[in-house]
């Protein structure tokens, strides 16, 4: 595990990182984790005391890495951009885990299931991740009907939002 202190920073405009709030990996750290990787890979810890698992660092192209923060993290820290956050991290080589009521509800329909497994392992991640975001009850049943209607469709993540968007 390597602890350390960083701060949280806002990107301005940086193409669809436009405002993001992340906190730069220092290069040191990062081979600490992954020695000699330069592509996104996975961490589990915590900020303060706010636990962090199967969390990608994305590479900058610069050498360093980036930890997206999204807004549940940091009401959970109660910090914004330009705070201090402690950080423990490792890496996390756990399998990721699939939405299983996703998964519950695409056995029922075949012709979706079918183009789901056919989709990179990180494409099927997006819809999971998606599904399991949602706040209520309601909100998860409505991504799941809209995604396996997608899928069924032959339409992948993006495409599916862009559709139901539109809407």
């Amino acid at each position: 595990m390597v602890r350390f202190t960083a701060q949280l920073q806002k990107f301005g405009e940086k193409g669809e990182k436009t405002g993001w709030i992340y906190i730069e990996i220092p290069i040191d750290v990062t081979e600490q984790l992954n020695p000699g990787v330069r592509t996104s890979f996975r961490v589990r810890g915590k900020i303060d005391d706010h636990p962090l698992r199967q969390t990608a660092l994305i590479p900058t192209g610069e050498g360093t890495f980036i930890l997206p923060t999204n807004a549940d993290m940091r009401r959970a820290i109660r910090k914004q951009e330009g705070a201090t956050a402690t950080l423990e991290l490792e890496r996390d080589d756990s399998p990721l885990e699939l939405s299983e009521d996703l998964m519950v509800c695409l056995a029922d329909e075949p012709d979706a299931l079918e183009h789901f497994k056919k989709l990179p392992k990180s494409h099927q991640n997006y819809f999971s991740n998606w599904i399991e975001s949602a706040k209520t009850h309601d909100t998860k049943v409505k991504r799941i009907t809209q995604a396996v209607w997608g899928l069924a469709r032959g339409m992948g993540y993006g495409e599916m939002i862009r559709y139901f968007k539109k809407k």
